[in-house]
């Protein structure tokens, strides 16, 4: 009987988890979608490194929380050149096409007694399509698969079957995604946990399996040039899995002469969240703030995410070949 509630209470845990979180949830994704779509990587022509950090429900313990940095570029533009080494010879070297993106994405997410550290290293392709870009990008990804089974309360602490549990293993997973462009609208689908990797606990067949659900992302958005240095963007993130648990971003941000931005978005039964952000020169600093709609408001003030990026290579010389933002 004491294996039985033991065995129970890990795979009530694992189930919880499952059904409401997964992967990462990041508020600002407006501001570095490469974070949940490969495709992204060297759409926009820059050089950015960007770092994340995020706490889920401040004041509660065990709550979900998240640190990311990521970089990405795209390879610049050249063409066939003449290298000429003598008079009666020359040879020809082929240089990048400017069509290729590359990036990398290392995080943290811990989530009670189960945490994720992993590294993922993607590659897109770009098309011109008409007046448009069309990104194709895929990933792959290793992480560590952590269980702090000390955080976990059994009727009997020395039950051998806690003992026996497996409190670290590595797993390999991809990703892939498309993002096609069309100034100034955008939109993008990706799916990640392609491999929908199950994490084994123990030898013993009594523990199951934890399986990584298969997570999809469609985003789309507008940018809106009202004059007078003002831009409204409209977007929306649709999140879900192959189990079909649908939430939406419904987001409105607003832009000063690109320089500032308030944004306000609606997480469907879940949360209110607000934005503000600024730039300084290739330094861009994101703040949101998440007040909770749902019964965790009780015991939490809410959720922070904190976003600084760096961007080089906003230059019309360097990039002309470039039809992008």
């Amino acid at each position: 009987m004491k294996k039985i509630l033991t065995i129970l209470s890990i795979l009530l845990l694992t189930v919880c988890i499952a059904k409401s979180q997964q992967e990462p949830v990041f508020s600002q994704y407006t501001m570095n979608q490469f974070l949940i779509n490969p495709a992204f990587a060297g759409s926009e022509g820059y050089t950015s490194f960007n770092l994340t950090a995020r706490q889920q429900w401040l004041g509660f313990e065990g709550a979900p929380m998240t640190q990311a940095i990521s970089g990405q570029t795209r390879i610049s533009k050249t063409s066939y050149v003449s290298k000429s080494r003598s008079v009666k010879k020359r040879i020809k070297k082929r240089r990048p096409s400017g069509k290729i993106g590359i990036g990398g994405y290392l995080y943290n997410d811990q989530n009670g007694p189960i945490g994720r550290t992993g590294l993922e290293i993607s590659y897109a392709y770009h098309l011109f399509v008409n007046d448009g870009q069309l990104s194709l990008g895929l990933s792959l990804s290793a992480y560590q698969f952590r269980v702090n089974t000390a955080d976990l309360v059994g009727v009997d602490e020395a039950d051998p079957l806690l003992g026996s549990a497996r409190e670290s293993m590595f797993i390999p997973d991809g990703s892939v995604g498309v993002y096609y462009t069309f100034l100034p609208f955008y939109i993008g689908l990706s799916a990640k946990n392609l491999f929908q990797a199950s994490v084994k606990f123990g030898s013993d067949n009594s523990f199951g399996d934890y399986q990584q659900l298969r997570h999809y992302y469609l985003t789309t958005g507008y940018k809106y040039d009202m004059g007078n240095d003002f831009e409204i963007e409209p977007s929306i993130l649709l999140k879900t899995t192959e189990l079909f648990n649908l939430q939406a971003d419904v987001t409105l941000k607003g832009y000063y002469k690109r320089d500032y931005w308030l944004g306000f978005s609606y997480r469907t039964g879940n949360a209110f969240i607000t934005m503000v952000g600024v730039k300084v020169d290739r330094l861009y600093f994101g703040y949101a703030f998440d007040y909770s709609l749902n019964d965790i408001q009780r015991i939490s003030y809410g959720s922070h995410e904190i976003m600084i990026g760096l961007k080089f290579g906003d230059n019309s010389r360097r990039y002309r070949w470039l039809n992008r933002f």
